[in-house]
């Protein structure tokens, strides 16, 4: 009788683990099921009124009420893809030194230095880019940059704030998530795979070439897809940098505009219905970017692993 009571008991405790715990794991669709109803249902005044036309259209003028949304996605897209070439190969660089060539004693001061950018509030990068970045980049790298006008990378004025110093600043705050997951995978590198390498005649280079990174590739795209997506929805940071214009232009030394930063400017100042559900609206646009990324990434990684990409990861 008292087995009994004890097993019924651990049987009720189990159960009541197991509903627990899928409550949990079920609250977080239900949460994103409430997110997407509430932009869908806040955006539809915007829809009816503007369509899709709203995404292909340049203009922005509150007063007029004449909304389009190309100049933020062309925005986010640009700034947060340059923030990804600046960042990717110096975090792939501090993960391969950690991982292989650093002596014992220096990697860990060098990772919890790498650990701690991303421990920095937006706001502080913001104000670093703001009164450290930009004169730098005004008086010095873009006018270097300037001589070779003859890419459209490097029209016009140096002005130091623009799309240049907003990349700079999302790709220090990208770099910590790139390298430290690039890193830990690295490290699960079997090391009898590096030592065969060596013991056939390869270089250093070519272990880390031919045989850590192919081993740890979808590990390190991953790590790229995290970083991409902080990209994307950066706020704080580059809307104090970026110099907050909404046109399409391939010069760095122009301002720009996102999407997270047309949110963080004009919400509070919404008073109009439509623009408020204009602004909702780009909200979804960049809740569909992040969710259509992310899937793109997921099948990627899917693909990789499926056809062999060598990866124990």
């Amino acid at each position: 009788m008292a087995g009994s009571i004890k097993r019924s008991g651990k049987f009720d405790i189990e159960r009541a683990f197991r509903g627990g715990t899928a409550a949990l794991a079920l609250s977080v669709l239900v949460l994103g099921a409430i997110i997407v109803y509430e932009l869908f249902s806040s955006s539809g005044p915007a829809f009816d009124r503007f369509g899709f036309g709203f995404i292909t259209s340049r203009d922005w003028d509150p007063v007029s009420e004449l909304y389009g949304a190309l100049p933020f996605i062309w925005g986010t897209f640009y700034t947060s893809i340059l923030a990804l070439v600046i960042a990717l190969p110096l975090s792939l660089g501090i993960a391969v030194f950690l991982t292989e060539l650093a002596p014992v004693w220096l990697r860990g001061p060098i990772g919890f230095m790498v650990e701690l950018l991303a421990a920095i509030p937006s706001l502080v990068y913001g104000l670093w880019g703001l009164f450290v970045l930009a004169p730098i980049m005004q008086e010095h790298i873009q006018p270097f940059l300037a001589q070779y006008d003859y890419l459209p990378f490097f029209k016009g004025y140096p002005l130091g704030l623009g799309i240049m110093t907003a990349s700079v600043i999302v790709a220090i705050m990208i770099l910590p998530t790139i390298s430290s997951i690039s890193r830990e995978v690295m490290y699960t590198v079997p090391e009898t795979q590096r030592e065969g390498g060596l013991a056939l005649g390869m270089t250093r280079w070519e272990v880390v070439s031919k045989v850590v990174i192919p081993y740890s590739r979808s590990g390190i795209l991953g790590g790229v897809i995290l970083g991409f997506g902080r990209a994307l929805g950066e706020t704080m940071a580059v809307t104090m940098v970026i110099g907050n214009t909404p046109q399409i232009t391939m010069s760095l030394f122009d301002p720009g505009y996102t999407i997270a930063s047309v949110l963080a400017n004009e919400f509070a100042e919404a008073t109009e219905k439509v623009h408020l559900s204009v602004l909702v609206e780009l909200g979804l646009i960049l809740f569909v970017i992040s969710i259509l990324m992310n899937s793109a990434a997921k099948l990627l990684l899917w693909r990789m692993n499926r056809y062999g990409s060598g990866s124990g990861s």
